[in-house]
C-alpha cells in the first residue's frame, strides 16, 4: 500500500528577523543618510571633525532618530551636516560606501541603488570626479567582503544634484561618464518648495540624450505641481517618494477610487514610486503608517515600491520597513514579493539583467518562504 502525505507545507511566518531571508531591492537610499554610528565617531575623530552631540555611540544614534522624528525641519537637517561633514576625505567616502554595501547585504537586499551629492563632499579640496570614484571603490570593496560571507548584492548608485544650486548639468555629466562603472543614473533632491525641477531643465536634456536615466525627489514635501513638472517637463523615468498623487485620487464613503488625470497617467504609465513609509512619517509627509498613502496606491496595482531614505536618521532597515508594512496593512510573502519585483522592473540597469535577478534570485527566494 502506498500513503500519500496529507501534510501540507507551511509557510514561514513573517516578522522583521524572517523578513531579512526575503531578497528585496532597494532604489532610494541615500548614502550620507546611512552611516553607521560608531562610524560617524570614529570619522569625526580621525578627521578632525567636530563637536558631534555626543561621541556615545548608542546615544548618538538616539540623537539621530530624535532629531529626525522632532517635527523641526532645522534638526533635521542638522543630522545631514554631521554626515557629510565626517564624509570630505576619500578614504571616509571609500569606508561609508564599504559599509553600506555590507549593510544591506546583511539586511538582504540583492540589489540596491544608493544615491549621493558628490558637490556636498569637496569642502576638503576633492574634485568631483575623485569623490565618485572613491563611492565607486567603496560599493566595489563592500560588495566583495559581503560575498566573502555569502551575502551578494549589486549596488548601482545615483548621482544626485542639488536642486538649490546650480551644478546639475556638471553632475548629470559625470553620471554619464561613469555610468559603465557602476553609476546607473542621474537624481536631483533638496527643497521642492521654491526650486521647481525645470530649473535643471539642460541637465535632463543631457541625460535623456545620452539615453541615460534619471529619477526626481517630487511630490514629498510640495503636491501635484512638483510631480506634473517632474514627469512632463522634464521627463523623469522614476518619482522620488510622489505620496502627494494621492492629493489626486478622491476615494467615497464605499472605498471606491476615482483617480484624476495626473494620478491616472502615473499608473497608466507605470511610472514607479520610491515610496520611504518611515521617512516620510518622519519629515511630515505622513502621520501615521495606517493612513501612509502607500497602503491606498498599492491596492490600486500603481507601481508602488518600498524603500529606506535614510536609515540611520529614521533608525531603519528594510526588513523592518516591509514588516512594518506587513503588520499595519496584513500583507503576506506574495505581496512582499510583488513590491520586490516592481522595484526590480523600475532599476536603471539592463532588462537582461533585471530579468535574472526576478527568475533567478528574487521568485525562488520568495517561493522558499511561501512552501
Amino acid at each position: 500500500m502506498t500513503w500519500c502525505s496529507s501534510v501540507q507545507a507551511v509557510p514561514v511566518p513573517l516578522n522583521p528577523e524572517t523578513v531579512r531571508d526575503a531578497p528585496k531591492v532597494l532604489l532610494h537610499d541615500h548614502l550620507d543618510g546611512g552611516l553607521r554610528p560608531a562610524t560617524v565617531v570614529e570619522l569625526a575623530d580621525a578627521v578632525g571633525y567636530g563637536p558631534l552631540p555626543t561621541t556615545d555611540v548608542a546615544a548618538l544614534g538616539r540623537w539621530f532618530l530624535d532629531a529626525a522624528h522632532s517635527g523641526s525641519l532645522v534638526r533635521y537637517l542638522e543630522t545631514f551636516g554631521h554626515t557629510v561633514g565626517v564624509m570630505q576625505t576619500a578614504d571616509a567616502l571609500v569606508r561609508v560606501a564599504a559599509e553600506c554595501a555590507e549593510d544591506l547585504a546583511d539586511d538582504g537586499v540583492v540589489y540596491a541603488e544608493v544615491r549621493f551629492a558628490p558637490e556636498l563632499h569637496v569642502e576638503e579640496g576633492l574634485e568631483l570626479a575623485a569623490v565618485v570614484e572613491a563611492v565607486l571603490e567603496g560599493f566595489r570593496v563592500g560588495t566583495a567582503r559581503a560575498a566573502e560571507r555569502g551575502r551578494r548584492i549589486r549596488v548601482g548608485c545615483l548621482l544626485t544634484a542639488m536642486r538649490h544650486a546650480a551644478r546639475s548639468r556638471e553632475i548629470a555629466e559625470l553620471a554619464i561618464h561613469y555610468r559603465d562603472t557602476g553609476v546607473v543614473g542621474f537624481d536631483i533632491a533638496g527643497a521642492e518648495a521654491g526650486f521647481p525641477p525645470t530649473r535643471h531643465l539642460d541637465a535632463f536634456e543631457y541625460v535623456r540624450q545620452q539615453n541615460g536615466h534619471f529619477t526626481i525627489h517630487a511630490g514629498e514635501a510640495f503636491g501635484l505641481p512638483s510631480i506634473w513638472e517632474a514627469l512632463q517637463w522634464c521627463g523623469a523615468d522614476r518619482l522620488g517618494h510622489g505620496v502627494r498623487i494621492v492629493d489626486d485620487i478622491t476615494v467615497d464613503e464605499h472605498g471606491d477610487a476615482t483617480l484624476g488625470r495626473l494620478a491616472a497617467y502615473v499608473r497608466d504609465k507605470r511610472i514607479p514610486l520610491e515610496m520611504c513609509p518611515t521617512s516620510n512619517l518622519h519629515t511630515g509627509a505622513a502621520k501615521s503608517l495606517a493612513e501612509h498613502p502607500i497602503g491606498l496606491l498599492a491596492r490600486l496595482r500603481f507601481r508602488v515600491t518600498v524603500n529606506t531614505d535614510n536609515r540611520l536618521m529614521s533608525d531603519i532597515s528594510m526588513s523592518r520597513e516591509m514588516a512594518g508594512l506587513a503588520d499595519t496593512f496584513g500583507y503576506g510573502w506574495a505581496d512582499l514579493q510583488w513590491f520586490t519585483v516592481n522595484a526590480m522592473k523600475s532599476a536603471f540597469i539592463g532588462f537582461d539583467e533585471r530579468l535574472a535577478l526576478i527568475d533567478d534570485v528574487i521568485k525562488p527566494g520568495y517561493a522558499a518562504l511561501r512552501a
